[in-house]
């Protein structure tokens, strides 16, 4: 049993799940942001159009009420959060990349020196030339 707990001590502390709880909470709070957007500026906006507010907008047939308007609600939330999720991503792409490029363009360490006496190409870590047999300093 003290194993069972250890390996999951282990699982719950990896950096990926903790990155994953992180982004739940911010994402959550992010949604409230979204939500108030839509509710409290876009909604009212679009009612001036209609002379309503659109979250409010039932569609009422055989004295059945569709809520219309609480559904495009959630459509406009979702393309709002859709968007900011997908600029964040790409942000993040384009600095992987950046980083990556970066990486490329730095010079590899050198593997060859040239020996001091003969003047040929010999490998960085020889002790002896192996053209003029010369000792390396």
């Amino acid at each position: 049993m003290k194993k069972f707990f250890q390996e999951f001590k282990e699982f719950a502390m990896r950096g990926n799940v903790m990155d994953m709880a992180v982004g739940v909470v911010i994402g959550g709070a992010f949604k409230g942001i979204v939500d108030s957007l839509v509710n409290d500026l876009l909604n009212p906006l679009l009612g001036l159009f209609g002379n309503q507010d659109l979250s409010g907008y039932e569609l009422v047939v055989w004295n059945t009420s569709f809520r219309v308007g609480a559904f495009l609600t959630a459509v406009i939330n979702f393309i709002i959060m859709a968007f900011v999720v997908f600029l964040l991503i790409k942000a993040i792409n384009r600095l992987h990349s950046l980083a990556l490029r970066k990486a490329a363009q730095a010079p590899a360490p050198p593997t060859t020196k040239i020996c001091p006496y003969c003047k040929s190409e010999i490998a960085i870590d020889a002790t002896r030339c192996p053209h003029c047999t010369s000792q390396q300093p």
